[in-house]
């Protein structure tokens, strides 16, 4: 009777320790899995941002279209996956803020791409040929305030 306990309580430990080591390995190609996606996100959003940067339209109805095809992917991702959404935004800010320093005069993008490259990187919120430069001089006030005395009677 001791063996027949023995042998099943070994049976049971057993199982767990090989459940325990599949559970591992599920959760290792899990972790792989995911971080396969994160890169294929960051990837789609660097090549995004770059397709955008060098797109131009010929017309004024498919430069809309397309932005608002942007938006939509963009509303899509973040609804079915967060984390992906901020991988993908997160390659997509870098990669706009790259082209922002190197854009200048020699840069024509539409008025639409300034846009929506300002959801991206602060700096296109105004435009190299719209950039106000703060004047050299400095207002300042001083005032001085002079002590009141009160005589109460």
């Amino acid at each position: 009777m001791k063996t027949i306990h023995s042998i099943i309580v070994f049976l049971f430990l057993g199982s767990l320790a090989i459940n325990a080591q599949n559970g591992s390995v599920k959760s290792k190609t899990d972790v792989n899995v995911a971080t396969d996606k994160m890169s294929y996100y960051q990837k789609r959003g660097a090549e995004d941002a770059q397709f955008e940067i060098a797109f131009t339209a010929k017309t004024k109805e498919e430069e809309k279209s397309f932005w608002k095809e942007q938006k939509a992917y963009e509303k899509a991702l973040k609804q079915k996956d967060k984390k992906a959404y901020r991988a993908y935004l997160a390659s997509k800010k870098e990669a706009y803020s790259q082209h922002y320093y190197h854009c200048d005069g020699h840069c024509h993008h539409d008025a639409a791409f300034y846009t929506y490259a300002g959801y991206y990187y602060y700096g296109y919120e105004r435009p190299s040929y719209q950039r106000s430069y703060s004047p050299s001089t400095v207002n300042t006030r001083i005032s001085v305030g002079t002590p009141s005395l009160r005589l109460g009677l």
